[in-house]
């Protein structure tokens, strides 16, 4: 692994994700070197898309940034990581997530975290403290495949318990169901809401989509209606609330339908 530094001009980008009024990506590149992601096409450091799971550019200056940008930004909701984990290796050197998301606590932003490692419970403190403008959410694709799919990413099991840790503490939390891949992971959905089902959090679900330089193919329409129906048919099975990703947008903004800035 190739690790270098950058320095960058801005800490805060305007999301285009409905849920997300800001990203916040301490990271370029991933560890993990998921072979279903999108990341590498959004990524704008070439060496770290070309070279996706083997560079890692981290932004030295971005608390500097951050610190500023607190004041002169609209509060908002900041989505931590979009395009890199904010919990991969390098964090628990560096631990610019950690920092990051102290900073945007303090000044009264929501933060909502999206990772694939139990890092994450090093940062309880910090969760247990701002209970009411904080979620995480767990992506879990497969719990039978998932080294092909994820191949240094940590195991599933491993997320589930964290996501139930954090659920236990209070925490609101998310299981990332995604991305199903037709012919791939659809026969395991079931048995993933199942593994969850004793834990109180919700599942966000979506489906594969193609981007350059992916090996997968996107299912088709009738595919997608039938694994949808299933979907939402083990949910009401175990008790447990389920949101396709388009969709979740609008669970989010009635949870916060009171500003707290």
């Amino acid at each position: 692994m190739i690790v270098k530094s950058i320095r960058v001009k801005t800490a805060l980008s305007k999301s285009r994700l409905k849920e997300l009024d800001y990203s916040l990506n301490p990271y370029l590149g991933c560890a993990y070197s998921c072979t279903y992601c999108y990341a590498p096409n959004f990524t704008p450091n070439e060496e770290a898309s070309l070279n996706w799971g083997k560079v890692i550019i981290v932004k030295e200056n971005l608390l500097e940034i951050l610190r500023k940008e607190v004041f002169l930004k609209r509060k908002g909701t900041v989505g931590v990581s979009t395009i890199t984990d904010p919990y991969q290796p390098i964090e628990a050197l560096k631990k610019i997530t950690r920092e990051s998301i102290s900073l945007l606590l303090s000044h009264n932003f929501r933060v909502s975290i999206q990772t694939k490692s139990p890092l994450v419970l090093r940062d309880l403190d910090i969760l247990i403290q701002n209970k009411k403008k904080i979620d995480v959410g767990f992506t879990v694709t497969s719990l039978e495949r998932w080294k092909e799919l994820e191949p240094n990413a940590p195991p599933p099991k491993a997320r589930i318990r964290a996501l139930e840790r954090l659920s236990e503490e209070g925490i609101e939390t998310w299981l990332f169901l995604g991305p199903i891949i037709k012919g791939f992971n659809d026969h395991e959905i079931e048995s993933v809401i199942e593994e969850i089902s004793g834990i109180k959090t919700r599942i966000v679900f979506d489906k594969f989509r193609f981007y350059r330089g992916l090996k997968y193919k996107e299912g088709d329409t009738e595919w997608w209606k039938k694994v949808k129906e299933n979907i939402l048919s083990y949910c009401k099975k175990y008790n447990i609330e389920c949101h396709e990703e388009s969709e979740d947008w609008i669970y989010e903004r009635k949870r916060f339908f009171k500003p707290l800035f």
